[in-house]
C-alpha cells in the first residue's frame, strides 16, 4: 500500500540495542539489481537459448519462481544454473555494474561503528551471490560476521531462523534492532521475538517508496542517525 507518510516512525534509543541485524538486497543495495536480472535479463537470456519469445520466457520463469518462493532454492545460484541449463553467476557478472549501495548506507554504518554496535548482515542471499556484490560494493569489513540462510539451513522467511541465528551469534532477542524491505521477514522475526524491527520502504530505486503499516518505517538510512 503506497502512502504519502509513514504511519509510524522508528522510536526507540541505541542504548538499549547491542546488537543490528543488516538484510542486504533492498535494503543495503538497490533492489533493482535483482529485479532486472530475474525479471528481465534470465528470461531474454533464457528464451534465446531455447528459442521462445520473451512472453513465453518470462511466464515459464515466472512459474518456476513462485513454486521456490521463501525457500532456500529461491536463491541458490547453483540450483537455478542446474534448473535453467545457464551459468547463473557469470549471467550475474556480465551486469555487475548495476549493483550499487543505497545512498546512506556507509554513512549509516559509520554512525554504528562509533556507538560500537555489533553489526552483522543477515541475508537470504546465496554464497555466490553474497561474493559478487561483497567484490563490487566491498561493504564485508563493516560486519562482525556476514550470514548467508544457507548457512544456517532455513530461509529468513521462518521463524526457525532466527533461532538458528540467536544460537550462532548469541544476540539477546530484546536489544537487537532487524532492518529488512520484506514484511515476511520482519513477521518471522517479530514471531520469533525480536524487539526492534524496522522496515526499508525504498527497496529499489526504480518503484515506489512503499511504508509498512505493520512496522516503523524508513525511506534512507539516515532516518536512524540520532
Amino acid at each position: 500500500m503506497n502512502t504519502a507518510s509513514p504511519p509510524e516512525l522508528p522510536a526507540f534509543s541505541w542504548t538499549d540495542i547491542d546488537t543490528i541485524l543488516l538484510d542486504m538486497d533492498g535494503t543495503l543495495l538497490d533492489k533493482y539489481f535483482d529485479d532486472y536480472f530475474w525479471e528481465e535479463y534470465v528470461p531474454k537470456v533464457f528464451a534465446e537459448k531455447n528459442n521462445l519469445s520473451a512472453e513465453e520466457a518470462h511466464k515459464s520463469l515466472l512459474a518456476r519462481y513462485e513454486r521456490v518462493e521463501s525457500t532456500l532454492q529461491w536463491t541458490d545460484l547453483d540450483y537455478w544454473s542446474d534448473q535453467l541449463q545457464l551459468d547463473i553467476p557469470e549471467l550475474k557478472c556480465r551486469i555487475d555494474h548495476l549493483i550499487q549501495v543505497h545512498p546512506y548506507v556507509i554513512d549509516f554504518l559509520k554512525f554504528l561503528k562509533s556507538i560500537g554496535k555489533n553489526v552483522h548482515l543477515v541475508t537470504n542471499a546465496h554464497s555466490k551471490t553474497l561474493e559478487i556484490k561483497m567484490r563490487k560494493t566491498e561493504l564485508g569489513p563493516w560486519f562482525s560476521r556476514i550470514i548467508c540462510s544457507e548457512e544456517v539451513g532455513e530461509a529468513k522467511e521462518h521463524p526457525i531462523f532466527w533461532d538458528r541465528l540467536e544460537k550462532i551469534l548469541g544476540f539477546a532477542r530484546e536489544r537487537t534492532l532487524l532492518a529488512d524491505d520484506t514484511l515476511k521477514v520482519l513477521r518471522s522475526a517479530q514471531q520469533y521475538g525480536i524487539q526492534h524491527l524496522i522496515h526499508v520502504a525504498r527497496s529499489s530505486s526504480r518503484l515506489p517508496v512503499v511504508f509498512s503499516h505493520e512496522f516503523p518505517s524508513i525511506t534512507y538510512f539516515k532516518e536512524l542517525m540520532f
